[in-house]
């Protein structure tokens, strides 16, 4: 696992479109597992601080459980369409995999807890610059990135 800075300093220009995706719009997505086992999908939002991913949840919520119980998450960026006509202008989207560390409480005006990402994963989702193909760039900390591109 690694943390923010890790990825930024192994693959920056790969960090830094992911990164923008996801600073892009305030809403993200995160999947997490109920003491059940089943996924639980819950919105949130992110920040990048200082080398850390970072995410907090409110007093009593359910995906603060579920990260305490389990710590696997998948985090989303917001998605957006691509603009008919202007494929190859689609920034696409971005996923981080990982597990929440516990950082603390949330300081500043809201109460919750904070937690901090062990990236296991990175994708960047995108069009190649003809719109053609459909290309899945990931990293992870064992692999490195590696690239694959689909009709």
């Amino acid at each position: 696992m690694a943390r923010w800075r890790e990825v930024e300093a192994a693959v920056p220009e790969f960090a830094a479109r992911v990164r923008a995706l996801f600073d892009a719009h305030r809403h993200k997505t995160l999947a997490t597992l109920r003491a059940d086992g089943s996924p639980r999908i819950s919105g949130i939002e992110t920040v990048f601080d200082d080398g850390e991913l970072a995410f907090g949840s409110m007093p009593g919520a359910r995906k603060g459980a579920d990260l305490r119980r389990d710590p696997r998450f998948a985090l989303h960026s917001a998605t957006v369409d691509p603009v008919e006509g202007e494929e190859a202008r689609w920034p696409g989207e971005a996923k981080i995999a990982g597990r929440a560390v516990a950082a603390g409480a949330v300081t500043g005006e809201a109460e919750g807890d904070l937690f901090h990402a062990d990236v296991t994963e990175v994708v960047h989702t995108h069009l190649d610059p003809a719109a053609t193909l459909l290309v899945v760039e990931w990293w992870t900390p064992a692999a490195g990135l590696r690239r694959a591109e689909r009709a």
